[in-house]
């Protein structure tokens, strides 16, 4: 697997779509639209992540979910269903209680791999998988239009920092990454 290029979609679930909900990314349905179109490019190599909560929370987890006691609810809550626009790729499912998915994605996309990331927020999940991925010496392209922050301001601060992280870590429009993936 090594150096196969995975398309990633990162935590498109409920809790960060429905306008209803206190964690929803506003730009949610513009990202999970993308982040379709790029999973269909790579019917094979998608794995989307889910976020969910810890069944005990600990260390600075704790007080994390007693400012949102109402996330505190089990991984198969339709809470953490991921969203209609996605539920139905092919694609593996990994699942983890933390921000970052590094760690459940390495064993599903092997040793230095390309991936192509989309999801939400931009500022939190994303940046949070992105930089373990590249520090561990995987090459990442943050398509930046598939991807929403928890504020516009706050996705583009975090494509900001990503940028930093280049070569390791590069930005692209999901048409830049289609017109290259042929």
């Amino acid at each position: 697997m090594s150096g196969t290029t995975w398309f990633v979609g990162i935590d498109l679930q409920r809790v960060f779509g429905d306008p209803s909900s206190a964690w929803c990314a506003p730009r949610y349905a513009a990202a999970a639209s993308s982040a379709r179109r790029l999973a269909a490019a790579y019917p094979d190599r998608t794995v989307l992540t889910r976020f969910v909560a810890p069944a005990a929370p600990d260390g600075a987890w704790k007080p994390y979910y007693e400012d949102f006691p109402w996330a505190l609810v089990g991984d198969d809550d339709p809470l953490y269903a991921l969203t209609d626009e996605v539920a139905d790729l092919p694609a593996r499912v990994v699942t983890a209680p933390t921000f970052g998915k590094w760690g459940v994605l390495r064993p599903a996309v092997g040793e230095h791999p390309r991936l192509v990331v989309a999801g939400v927020a931009t500022d939190c999940c994303v940046i949070s998988t992105v930089l373990a991925a590249a520090d561990a010496g995987a090459s990442v392209t943050v398509v930046t239009d598939a991807c929403a922050g928890s504020t516009d301001e706050n996705h583009t601060k975090a494509l900001d920092v990503m940028a930093l992280y280049g070569p390791l870590v590069h930005l692209a429009t999901t048409d830049e990454v289609l017109a290259t993936c042929g």
